[in-house]
């Protein structure tokens, strides 16, 4: 890890170079995402317990908010749950305000671009990401315009709508509704989750919480789907500053689960690069998973390998069991979320993960986010 900055400021991994946290930024002058340097991290007694949402962890922050947003996000539960001869902790992340994790993100990252005196943003999102700062954004009273692939679900992009914001279909894959999003940051800020470095502010708060929901210990695992990577980039930063404070003894490992049918990070990590590998495309049902080129890559791939973590690639019948199962035992996962307990089944068979150990899979958002694919299986009685 590197040093700790005695004043936080946001860094280009790539170059080094660093810019203060007043900057109105989202990326460095060489057009690369931005990090914030390490921060010291925050014990037991800073948590504000009058807070019940992911502001209870404010003190480890790089710089106060003086008006924070929030709709209630975080403190989602965590159950533990019989998952073949392991018995994983499942965390149920739709239980925030918009049904994703990103809500998380959202609000910090919102708050501080208020704080900052933003008036009106831009996001790119296949759909979660989006509802999360539409409604972060309404809350805070900013405009927000969204671009979003032309495939995605009807009901994702419902509900970004409801929150009034300006919805743009883009045509073609994934990546060019981000492509757009950058031609159109000219004219609008780009308040971008794969981005913006204080998204992963808040996205760390689930760190911060597991911990608190496990006794103030750090489980073994942690196995998150992945796509840009802002879950993963969260959790291995909001640790790392756990074990930097002395609240935990060692980093948790942490573990991405994408779709074989688009899992980059899991090419590259297999590869034993940092950079992009070659590997075939094709639509998968973890949709919001689906993200060719994560600007984040090589941040996400430290994380793992720092973490002795690792990766898995699913196929689309791995993934598609994983939501039956879930289902059988009460638990309404989309395919994108289902994915974290897939990869449960692969890493115990690998020997990666032990079912004596304390697991945790993130479920990181609804099977009501995907009405159309949970109707196609469920819909039709059973003989």
């Amino acid at each position: 890890m590197t040093q700790q900055s005695p004043t936080p400021v946001y860094i280009d991994p790539r170059t080094g170079k660093t810019y203060p946290l007043t900057d109105i930024r989202w990326r460095s002058d060489d057009h690369h995402p931005l990090m914030i340097t390490p921060l010291p991290g925050i014990g037991r007694a800073d948590i504000d317990t009058r807070q019940r949402s992911i502001w209870r962890y404010q003190a480890a922050l790089p710089a106060p908010i003086a008006d924070t947003v929030s709709l209630g996000e975080g403190c989602t539960p965590l159950i533990q749950r019989n998952w073949g001869a392991a018995r994983p902790h499942f965390k149920l992340e739709w239980f925030n305000p918009t049904s994703s994790f990103k809500d998380r993100g959202a609000a910090v990252m919102i708050a501080w671009l208020r704080q900052q005196g933003v008036p009106k943003i831009l996001e790119d999102s296949s759909g979660n990401g989006g509802a999360a700062i539409a409604a972060l954004g309404a809350a805070a009273g900013m405009q927000v315009k969204i671009l979003a692939p032309a495939y995605t679900p009807i009901a994702k992009v419902a509900q970004i709508r409801a929150f009034g914001a300006e919805v743009q279909l883009v045509e073609g894959p994934r990546e060019e509704s981000e492509y757009e999003a950058i031609r159109q940051s000219e004219h609008i800020f780009y308040a971008s989750h794969n981005w913006h470095p204080f998204f992963l502010q808040g996205t760390k708060s689930l760190a911060y919480e597991i911990w608190e929901d496990l006794n103030f210990q750090a489980p073994d695992n942690v196995i998150i789907p992945c796509g840009a990577g802002s879950n993963i980039l969260g959790c291995y930063i909001g640790f790392s500053e756990l074990l930097a404070a002395g609240q935990i003894k060692k980093l948790p490992r942490i573990f991405a689960a994408q779709p074989l049918n688009c899992s980059p990070i899991d090419a590259s990590f297999v590869a034993g690069v940092d950079t992009l590998t070659d590997r075939p495309t094709a639509p998968t049902i973890a949709e919001g998973t689906a993200i060719k080129r994560p600007v984040r890559l090589k941040e996400n791939l430290q994380a793992l390998r720092q973490s002795d973590g690792g990766t898995v690639a699913l196929t689309e019948d791995q993934i598609r069991a994983a939501v039956r199962a879930m289902a059988a035992m009460g638990l309404y996962a989309e395919p994108t979320s289902a994915s974290a307990a897939a990869a449960i089944d692969v890493l115990l068979a690998r020997g990666a993960i032990k079912a004596t150990e304390t697991t945790v899979a993130v479920l990181t958002g609804t099977g009501l986010k995907s009405t159309q694919f949970m109707t196609e299986l469920f819909g039709q009685a059973q003989p």
